[in-house]
């Protein structure tokens, strides 16, 4: 899913931060809570998806407590660095650029295509297409040619296309999809792009202890299908899952 900002602003935090994994049985979770069906706030207010179920089962796992924390996604790497969660899992690809600044997790999730929703069909090298702020599309869109303009929030970008703001929005395809198919206005048009290198769960470089244990519980949800069962629940049985 969703890499652009300062790298420099997130590295003067990096000296007064750290998470002390093997002292606390909590640890807070960040999430965006606004693009399913990775996470999302639901009708009870509660944060829900995809990586809500994951992060449970994980933390159950490894004897945790979940502490769940929104957060919303242009700050969401500055904020796990300064302290105000231990991790990400936000639906976030991983990247050259964003391993720079924070260290990731396996992936959990193999990378998914990502897909342009319009009114109808365009040209997508000439187009504007839209893009949330700071993520693998709208960098993806930057060094297309085609004109990018970006908004803070998903849903934001639905919005620029529907009020002409936009020709097209890039986002993943298991966001967009259910758009396409309870919206007759809305159709995917162009080939499928792939982007990214899977999604994982984002730590502190200087957390390599919590990362020792994410890892160790992902591979084992790998090996006895539950992550797989997880991915087909959420995003159904034609999702990319995990083999052996």
């Amino acid at each position: 899913m969703k890499s652009a900002f300062s790298t420099a602003f997130v590295l003067a935090f990096a000296a007064s931060t750290a998470f002390a994994a093997s002292h606390s049985s909590t640890v807070r979770m960040g999430t965006e809570g606004a693009y399913p069906p990775y996470n999302f706030i639901n009708d009870n207010g509660e944060i829900d998806g995809f990586e809500r179920e994951l992060g449970d089962e994980l933390c159950a796992r490894l004897d945790l407590t979940c502490e769940w924390v929104t957060n919303e996604w242009d700050s969401i790497i500055p904020n796990l660095v300064s302290g105000n969660y231990d991790t990400i899992i936000a639906g976030m690809s991983i990247t050259d650029e964003r391993d720079e600044v924070i260290d990731f997790t396996q992936a959990y999730l193999p990378p998914d295509p990502s897909v342009y929703l319009a009114l109808g069909e365009i040209d997508l090298e000439s187009g504007v297409i839209a893009a949330q702020t700071g993520t693998i599309q709208a960098s993806h869109i930057a060094s297309s040619g085609a004109t990018l303009v970006e908004f803070a929030t998903p849903d934001e970008t639905i919005a620029a296309v529907r009020n002409g703001e936009a020709d097209a929005v890039l986002a993943d395809k298991a966001y967009l999809q259910p758009i396409a198919d309870e919206n007759a206005d809305l159709m995917m048009i162009g080939e499928d792009v792939m982007l990214g290198g899977g999604v994982g769960m984002g730590i502190r470089e200087s957390d390599r202890a919590m990362k020792r244990k994410f890892d160790t519980a992902i591979t084992a949800m790998k090996k006895d299908g539950t992550l797989n069962r997880m991915i087909v629940k959420w995003f159904g049985e034609d999702a990319a899952v995990w083999e052996g």
